[in-house]
């Protein structure tokens, strides 16, 4: 039986951290509301006896869950992208949750007021939060990362153990939606990340990952979604 991912169409948003998944995984699933529209969201919202509160929504068979960070914590040992190792399991799960939260400070550089604003209703407040965004919380969230990799004993290849885990396909996510929203910050930071830098190229450079990217099911990045490009905030 396929998996079922729920999740808005138009956007990658964070759907696309459990695409990129199965994708790497040549999973079989469905991207239900591009097969059937934004309304099968609504009804699994409303049916569910344990329902999410937003998308990115999972279901497997009987099991229906929602959050980024829990769906790739069911889907790793399945999907193959995480060790066997509970403590390695539990520290991938660990990084996730932290790129939640930096995906959480991405977005809120363009709606730092409220996200039922326009940007357009808010850009003074924007632009100040871009440049602490810049100056301090990237290169908070990046430095983390690099140390991580610089520090794993089995591999400065990958974020946990010796091979690839979905937290790896999700730091290249995170450095390929900044590079399109900020791309003269990573431009300027990308010399003092060469581990983080080197993820990125070689998940993008892996055969299953080249061929999503350059198909139609990879939706281009696009100022809808999380990682939107306003040159006035990459100043």
């Amino acid at each position: 039986m396929a998996y079922e991912l729920f999740y808005w169409t138009g956007i990658q948003g964070r759907g696309e951290f459990v695409r990129l998944a199965f994708e790497e995984a040549g999973a079989d699933y469905v991207d239900m509301a591009r097969e059937a529209g934004d309304r099968v969201i609504f009804q699994v919202l409303k049916d569910a006896r344990t329902p999410s509160f937003a998308p990115p929504i999972l279901r497997d068979g009987e099991v229906i869950i929602g959050q980024t960070a829990l769906i790739l914590h069911y889907l790793g040992a399945p999907l193959g992208l995480v060790p066997n190792d509970e403590h390695l399991r539990l520290w991938t799960h660990q990084i996730q949750l932290t790129v939640t939260d930096f995906v959480a400070e991405i977005h809120d550089v363009h709606h730092p007021i409220g996200v039922g604003s326009y940007y357009e209703n808010q850009k003074p407040e924007a632009r100040r939060r871009a440049r602490e965004f810049r100056a301090d919380r990237v290169p908070r969230f990046l430095d983390w990362f690099e140390r991580i990799l610089a520090g794993n004993p089995q591999s400065s290849e990958h974020l946990v153990g010796d091979g690839l885990t979905y937290v790896d396909l999700s730091l290249f996510q995170l450095v390929d939606g900044l590079t399109y929203a900020f791309p003269r910050l990573m431009h300027a930071k990308r010399n003092d990340l060469p581990h983080v830098m080197a993820v990125w190229e070689a998940v993008r450079g892996r055969p299953r990952i080249a061929a999503y990217l350059a198909s139609d099911r990879r939706i281009p990045f696009n100022e809808y979604g999380i990682f939107r490009h306003y040159p006035e905030l990459d100043a």
